[in-house]
C-alpha cells in the first residue's frame, strides 16, 4: 500500500480534502468536549451545599445553594424601570384613571389601587394598601394571602387548604412573612417545577386533566398560572379559592360560568348592579394569544436563560421583557430593539384607546343608574340595564386587570374591549329610553370626577380617616406580627439593607 505522502503528491487536491476533513473532526470533538464541560458546570450548580426542608419558605436559605438565581431574584426589588404602559415603578392607577373610583364604588379597590411591583414587595405592599386592615373594619379572609408568600404552602400543609382559606387575613399575619419566591415553584429536593397551591390542580381536575401529564415547557407557564389568573372565593364562610375555568378560559366563558352560579363579588354602591371583579387573568389572556399557540412559555419571556462565568441558568429577575429585549424578544424576532418596542407600543396604544372609552362610559352609566333609582325606578325596570352593566364592566376588567395592557393577546383584548363598549352603550341607551318614558330630565348632570380625590369624595369615601386607621394598624398590629415572626426565626430577611 502506498504511503499517503506519495498518494497526495500525485493528487494534491486529496491532501486538501484530508486537511479539511481533519479540521472538521477536530472542531466537532471540541464542541462535544465543550458541551460536556458545560453540562458538568450546570450539574455542579444543582448540587446542594445545604439540604432544604420540605416547606422552607426563606428565599435567602435557598440562595445559599443557588446564589446566581437568588442574586437575580433580588433585582425584583428594583423599581426604576418604566415602559410606556407598565414596568416596576409604583403607579397610582386611581390617580391616573379617576373613573375607576366610581366604577368600583362600594368595593375596596376604590380606596387604593397601585401597579404591582416586583415579587420581592408582595408582603410589604399587601400590608400597606388601604384595602387591608383590621378584622372588624376590613374583614378579608386568609385567602387573600394565597399568592403573596412562600409561607402559604407551609401553612396549608399544616392547617389544610380549607382551614387556611376560612381563617381571617389578620390572624395569619405573623406567619405569612416571606415574599413570593423559590418555594412557590420548586421542589426543594429535586428543583423540579411543581405546583404548590391546590386551586390550579383542582381546576384542571374538573376538566379531566392530570397535572403530571404536562410537559416541562408547559410547567414553565403553569407555575405562574398558580397566581396570575382570575379566581373567586367560593362559599360565604368557606372562602375557598376557585378558578372559574370549567367552561373555558375566555372572558365570555367565565362570564357564563359566573352567571350560571349567580356569583356576585359586590353590589355597586351607586348603580346597585351585581358586579364581578376580575383579578389578574394573565394566564387566561395569554392562552388566547399567538405566543401560547406557538408553544412559548411565560418563563421564555419573563425569565430568560442567561450565562455567567460559563454557567447557564434562568434569570429570576422576573420583569417586563421590554427591559431585556436582547434575551427575550430577539431570541425569536430578529428585528432591531427600537422596532420591536414600537411594535409592542403600537398594539398597547390601541388597547389603551378602547379601554379609556369603556372606562368613561362605565363611570357615566353607574351615575345614570343611580339617578334612575333616585327618581323612583323599579327593580323590574332596572334589571336588564344592571345585567348589561355587569357584563360590560366584567369584560373591561378582564383586559384592564391583566398585566401588559393586553399584549399577551392583543387581538383578543381588542375584541373583548369592543364587546364591553357595545354593552355599556346599550345600557346607556336603555337608561335614556327609561328616562324618556318616565319624563325624567336627561341627559343626567355629571359630577366632577376629574381627580381621584374628587371621585372618592363623590362616592362618599373619607380617605383621611382611612389613612389614619391604616397608620394605626401598621403601628400596632404589623409591629406585633414582626416581633412574633422574629422570635421563631421566620422574619423576612432584610434584602434592602444587606444587598
Amino acid at each position: 500500500m502506498k504511503p499517503i505522502s506519495e498518494i497526495t503528491k500525485n493528487k494534491p487536491w486529496l491532501g486538501w480534502v484530508l486537511f479539511f476533513a481533519t479540521a472538521v473532526v477536530v472542531f466537532l470533538v471540541g464542541l462535544f468536549a465543550s458541551s460536556i464541560i458545560e453540562r458538568r458546570s450546570e450539574t455542579a450548580t444543582l448540587q446542594m451545599i445545604k439540604p432544604l426542608k420540605d416547606w422552607e419558605p426563606r428565599n435567602e436559605v435557598w440562595g445559599e445553594n443557588y446564589p446566581r438565581e437568588f442574586e437575580s431574584y433580588l433585582k425584583t426589588l428594583n423599581t426604576d424601570y418604566a415602559s410606556k404602559h407598565g414596568g416596576s415603578k409604583m403607579i397610582d392607577y386611581l390617580e391616573k384613571y379617576p373613573e375607576l373610583v366610581v366604577m368600583w364604588a362600594g368595593y375596596a379597590f376604590s380606596k387604593d389601587y397601585n401597579q404591582g411591583r416586583g415579587h420581592g414587595y408582595a408582603i410589604e405592599d399587601i400590608k400597606n394598601t388601604l384595602r387591608t386592615g383590621d378584622n372588624e373594619v376590613s374583614p378579608q379572609p386568609a385567602t387573600c394571602w394565597t399568592c403573596k408568600s412562600t409561607d402559604v404552602p407551609r401553612k396549608m400543609n399544616e392547617m389544610g387548604a380549607a382551614n387556611f382559606y376560612k381563617a381571617k387575613w389578620k390572624d395569619l399575619g405573623s406567619e405569612i412573612v416571606n415574599p413570593i419566591g423559590c418555594q412557590d415553584c420548586h421542589d426543594p429536593k429535586t428543583m423540579n417545577l411543581r405546583i404548590s397551591r391546590p386551586a390550579l390542580v383542582e381546576a384542571f381536575q374538573r376538566q379531566g386533566k392530570d397535572m403530571s401529564e404536562f410537559s416541562r415547557q408547559e410547567m414553565r407557564s403553569l407555575v405562574c398560572a398558580q397566581c396570575h389568573v382570575e379566581y373567586y372565593f367560593k362559599g360565604k364562610e368557606e372562602k375557598y379559592l376557585t378558578f372559574p375555568w370549567d367552561k373555558g378560559f375566555s372572558a365570555d366563558n367565565m362570564e357564563e360560568y359566573f352567571d350560571e352560579i349567580e356569583h356576585v363579588d359586590w353590589v355597586h354602591a351607586l348603580s346597585k348592579a351585581p358586579m364581578l371583579k376580575a383579578q389578574h387573568p394573565d394566564f387566561e389572556l395569554f392562552m388566547t394569544g399567538i405566543h401560547a399557540v406557538r408553544g412559548v412559555s411565560c418563563s421564555d419571556c419573563h425569565m430568560p436563560y442567561k450565562s455567567e462565568g460559563g454557567v447557564k441558568f434562568t434569570d429570576h429577575h422576573i420583569q417586563s421583557p421590554l427591559n431585556n429585549i436582547a434575551n427575550t424578544c430577539q431570541v425569536c424576532h430578529r428585528e432591531e430593539t427600537d422596532r420591536l418596542m414600537q411594535d409592542v407600543y403600537d398594539r398597547q396604544d390601541k388597547i389603551e384607546e378602547l379601554r379609556r372609552m369603556a372606562e368613561k362610559s362605565l363611570a357615566a352609566v353607574h351615575i345614570e343608574a343611580k339617578t334612575a333609582w333616585d327618581n323612583g325606578a323599579t327593580e323590574e325596570q332596572m334589571k336588564p340595564i344592571l345585567k348589561l352593566i355587569r357584563h360590560a364592566q366584567w369584560r373591561w376588567d378582564w383586559v384592564a386587570a391583566a398585566n401588559a395592557l393586553g399584549f399577551h393577546a392583543p387581538v383578543e383584548a381588542l375584541r373583548v374591549l369592543g364587546t364591553s363598549i357595545q354593552k355599556v352603550e346599550q345600557a346607556r341607551r336603555e337608561i335614556a329610553i327609561l328616562f324618556s318614558k318616565q319624563g325624567w330630565k336627561y341627559p343626567v348632570d355629571m359630577p366632577d370626577i376629574s381627580t381621584k380625590e374628587k371621585a372618592q369624595k363623590f362616592i362618599g369615601l373619607d380617605i383621611p380617616k382611612l389613612k389614619t386607621g391604616k397608620e394605626e394598624f401598621l403601628k400596632t398590629t404589623t409591629v406585633k406580627w414582626d416581633e412574633e415572626a422574629t422570635k421563631r426565626q421566620g422574619f423576612l430577611y432584610d434584602y434592602k439593607s444587606k444587598n
